[in-house]
């Protein structure tokens, strides 16, 4: 599978809760209100500058569309939308 364009092809990171400093575990859909989401690079375009395969990314939560391929589902993004490269 290959990105094409300014298209950037990434898994998302399944989050199963995660404990504040106060001790309050919050659930995956208790975090709802949280705009970004956390994924690895599958697959960049050919445009694509400061993103590369395999980096770690956030990007906006309602950017792109979902694809599945051979049961899996990937999410199709564009550069625009990668807010942090970790």
């Amino acid at each position: 599978m290959k990105a094409v364009g300014k298209y950037i092809v990434v898994t998302p990171v399944k989050e199963s809760g995660k404990t504040t400093k106060g001790g309050v575990f919050l659930t995956e859909q208790s975090r709802e209100d949280i705009r970004y989401r956390q994924a690895k690079v599958v697959s960049i375009g050919d445009t694509v500058v400061a993103v590369k395969e395999e980096n770690d990314i956030y990007y906006d939560r309602h950017a792109g569309f979902n694809i599945e391929l051979e049961n899996t589902i990937y999410k199709v993004i564009k550069e625009q939308d990668v807010v942090i490269i970790l």
